[in-house]
């Protein structure tokens, strides 16, 4: 019996010898196409075969059959050991975290950009020695920290870290964890590429929708465009104040709230605007969506006479006309115009967006992960919103981190739109990360969805991140020894 179940065994490895060797081939071939390839490698031969087990003892019988049970994590006696950070080039400066435990597996996250990573190593005290898979308990714990804006920047970093680990050590990915997914496929919306004159703006508009592959669009509507040309801006001086058009002091011009600058757009203004929306929706054509943005710090009146002016263009939506503490104000707005309002990317946590969703004052909100408080806080948002029948798009402007942590919470929230992609043209970007399940994580203006990866789908790509190290701190996850020790009793009740 036994030389029969010899011959079994020698039989069968020859065999499988060599239809693995046939599907080696026939992956590499380079007819091959692309869908058979994919299913070749997803349907591959392994964990347990036939000569693996004929004849084996008990002890290499159970060594055999566990050897591809995934051993990564005991989830329930993890402890977070450490947060280290590096500060990349991305958008100026954006900072990427790292959160460690006790079992050799980490978490990525980010920083918003252009927010100090001191945001988030500040909180390394608060979270040292818990579980990161108990991440609501976390959140809870540090969320006090956080604030609009940039200010949200290390709490939601630390909340898309979390995810990440605890979508490892269960060996599931995010979207699983928040809830399963609608979509396998993530629509991305891309900055209007400019040109030296119109006939190169064209041409490089076709290739970001013809040959990029992008069907949504957003392009800036800004009275700085207009503010050389005679006669189109009331008050022009309050916006030479300051070091720049974004900066300044506290009281300069991109410091103060729209309703305080006494700007005004003039008749001769609102037609020089409508005409640069006209020249890009007849480049674009009425198939693709377009949204705007920066239009400047004027008030509410302005907002609405030049909206009116634009509503004829059919703009997919008009984007934080007013600070979005102004709710009053923009429900103003939202009523008095045919296109879509939106506003929501410096607002922190559910709880804030609340009276902008329930007086309906924009008809679509617009979080940004990094700044609404991670993935799940984000996922709540929306789906907050979707009872009240509004839609919602998502802002991001950071790392290949915040981008994926971004595609899985839009997988998962069933009103959404679209997410912002702001660094289309940056040829390093992409490279910056490999993602871990093999596949590219944009393909012809959307997103792909990790159906199979653990977390958030990405590993950092250190040699291509560390060429992009921000010159004021080129550290890489160096040891934050200093954030260890908790100072202060953060209890905000009595």
């Amino acid at each position: 019996m036994k030389s029969v179940l010899q011959n079994i065994i020698a039989e069968t490895k020859e065999t499988e010898k060599n239809y693995a060797l046939q599907r080696k081939q026939e992956t590499e071939s380079p007819s091959t196409r692309s869908d058979r390839r994919d299913f070749l490698k997803k349907t591959a031969l392994g964990g347990l075969s036939i000569s693996a087990l004929m004849g084996l003892g008990m002890e290499d019988t159970m060594a055999e059959t566990t050897s591809k049970v995934n051993k990564f994590s005991a989830p329930s006696d993890l402890k977070i050991t450490d947060l280290r950070y590096c500060v990349t080039t991305v958008l100026g400066r954006t900072a990427i975290i790292r959160i460690d435990t006790n079992q050799g597996i980490y978490g990525l996250g980010e920083v918003r950009d252009g927010a100090d990573p001191r945001y988030a190593l500040m909180l390394k005290s608060r979270i040292l020695g818990e579980n990161p898979c108990n991440v609501e308990r976390i959140f809870k714990i540090i969320k006090q920290f956080g604030g609009q804006g940039r200010q949200a920047g290390g709490v939601c970093g630390v909340e898309m870290a979390l995810w990440d680990l605890c979508g490892k050590a269960y060996n599931v990915p995010a979207w699983q964890l928040l809830g399963g997914r609608y979509r396998d496929k993530v629509r991305l919306y891309a900055d209007t590429p400019e040109g030296k004159n119109p006939e190169e703006q064209k041409e490089r508009i076709l290739y970001r929708t013809k040959t990029q592959g992008y069907t949504w669009l957003k392009m800036d509507v800004s009275i700085r465009d207009i503010i050389d040309i005679p006669g189109c801006i009331v008050n022009p001086e309050i916006m030479k104040q300051g070091s720049n058009a974004y900066q300044g002091g506290y009281m300069s011009y991109s410091n103060t709230k729209h309703p305080f600058t006494g700007v005004q757009i003039t008749e001769k203004g609102i037609e020089e605007m409508a005409k640069r929306v006209d020249a890009i929706r007849n480049m674009v054509g009425y198939d693709i969506p377009i949204s705007t943005d920066h239009y400047g710090h004027i008030d509410m009146n302005n907002c609405i006479r030049l909206g009116k002016a634009l509503d004829k263009y059919r703009l997919a939506w008009l984007e934080d006309m007013v600070p979005w503490q102004y709710w009053q104000q923009h429900k103003t707005i939202t009523e008095a115009l045919e296109t879509p309002t939106t506003t929501g990317e410096d607002i922190y946590l559910l709880e804030n967006f609340k009276d902008i969703i329930h007086n309906h004052a924009v008809d679509i909100i617009h979080p940004d992960l990094a700044s609404s408080g991670g993935l799940l806080e984000t996922k709540r948002i929306g789906d907050y919103a979707e009872e009240f029948g509004i839609a919602m798009a998502m802002h991001q402007a950071g790392t290949p981190v915040s981008f994926m942590a971004n595609v899985h919470c839009a997988a998962a929230t069933q009103n959404f739109l679209s997410l912002e992609h702001h660094s289309v043209d940056l040829t390093w970007w992409e490279d910056l990360v490999k993602t871990t399940w093999g596949g590219k994580m944009i393909e012809q203006g959307y997103a792909n969805v990790p159906l199979t990866a653990p977390g958030l789908g990405i590993e950092l790509n250190d040699e291509v991140v560390k060429q992009h190290l921000h010159k004021s701190d080129s550290t890489y996850f160096a040891p934050t020894t200093e954030w260890d020790e908790r100072r202060s009793w953060d209890r905000t009740w009595s």
